[in-house]
């Protein structure tokens, strides 16, 4: 049984990851910023769970958090920073300031502060295993109108791999690749529907429900802890047989 704290997991692929978790016996610690939704939250998963209002673009919000966790459950794990967030598709030429700066701090400087938190208690602790969430952009390619999003996306990346060179002893750091999965991230941002339904042809190809990827993350996350671990979904394999299975295997994961 592990202890696990997940940021942004009040919805979408955190809590997905939260609900199996707990259904396998673990430990769960959550945040959101929304307290009517971490009152629901807690409220329906019960059991071994604490749910808690936090910030992860503020450093103090994140300890308290984690002084919180340790003081409910005796010590974490396992820490996932999970919560983002994503913007309009427009050039960054034409994306609000105050926009660019929100999706910068949630993406990036919410997995600094998390990173720092989770390894310095860690440290304390004798151990424990860091994972950063990918995303469009980690892997260096680009789509118009979701520059910010993709760049923060490649930073996190890079300061993952620089985390796993610079551990405390008996601490880790990894990569959790979740692929395309069918929350409201994935379609945000679309104002044409039209474009939005020739994206939809491309999701129902590759993408996935929150149900089929979370657990599958959930077990890697407190398995796979080798420091440097990256663990990845869609696979280049993957994404390959299911181009060649499309015209025979239909797939609808969106409502009508």
């Amino acid at each position: 049984m592990s202890t696990v704290a997940i940021t942004g997991g009040t919805r979408g692929i955190g809590l997905g990851m939260a609900k199996a978790l707990l259904r396998n016996g673990h430990r769960v610690a959550l945040c959101g910023v929304d307290p009517e939704r971490v009152d629901k939250v807690r409220a329906e998963l019960g059991g071994d769970v604490l749910a808690a209002v936090a910030d992860v673009t503020d450093h103090e919000q994140l300890q308290r958090f984690w002084d919180a966790a340790v003081c409910e459950f005796g010590r974490v794990d396992v820490w996932v920073n999970n919560a983002g967030i994503s913007h309009e598709r427009k050039p960054l030429w034409q994306l609000p300031v105050e926009t660019a700066r929100a999706v910068v701090d949630t993406n990036l400087l919410g997995v600094l502060h998390g990173s720092a938190v989770a390894m310095n208690g860690m440290a304390a602790a004798g151990g424990g295993h860091v994972w950063n969430m990918e995303g469009l952009g980690s892997d260096g390619r680009t789509v118009p109108g979701l520059t910010a999003y993709g760049a923060t996306k490649r930073a996190v990346t890079y300061l993952t791999k620089a985390l796993a060179a610079e551990t405390p002893p008996g601490v880790s750091v990894g990569l959790l690749s979740p692929g395309m999965v069918v929350t409201d991230l994935l379609t945000h941002g679309y104002d044409d529907p039209a474009e939005l339904a020739k994206a939809r042809r491309v999701f129902n190809i590759l993408a996935d429900t929150v149900d089929t990827v979370a657990p599958w993350l959930a077990e890697q996350a407190v398995t796979q802890t080798r420091n440097g671990a990256h663990v990845r979904w869609l696979t280049t394999s993957k994404v390959i047989g299911r181009f060649a299975l499309a015209p025979i295997r239909r797939r609808e994961l969106f409502d009508a």
